[in-house]
């Protein structure tokens, strides 16, 4: 009985552990992306690539953003990726509430740039 504790500790300390690298390695590419997480409740694999898109697409707009094609960019991917139904609000200001499916929200910037980005559940429609 006393080795299923120790056992255990060491399981709990472990990924203790790993969770600290993992949210060391995620900041290390907040800091290289130019990002900051306002609010999530979602995987950080999937957080990486909200980040990345938006960075790619940014970095492609010559002079003015284009927060239209940013949004529709990265609501594209999101529903190609993970299946519908993504939505994506893109600015410099705005407010919004949303509903969102459990794990499916992310609130972060990137330079001076606002993202939300959120799935809800798509009910079919009975004809």
């Amino acid at each position: 009985m006393e080795m299923g504790g120790a056992e255990e500790e060491l399981e709990r300390r472990s990924k203790f552990l790993s969770s600290l690298i993992q949210k060391k390695k995620a900041t290390e590419q907040h800091d290289r992306l130019n990002v900051r997480v306002r609010a999530s409740d979602m995987p950080l694999a999937l957080q990486s690539r909200a980040f990345k898109c938006a960075r790619d697409n940014l970095d492609a707009m010559p002079g003015k953003l284009d927060s239209k094609r940013l949004a529709l960019a990265l609501k594209k991917e999101f529903d190609s990726l993970y299946g519908p139904a993504w939505h994506c609000i893109v600015g410099t200001s705005f407010g919004s509430y949303v509903t969102h499916s459990l794990g499916g929200f992310l609130y972060f910037s990137i330079d001076k740039v606002y993202i939300l980005l959120f799935k809800t559940a798509v009910e079919p429609l009975d004809h």
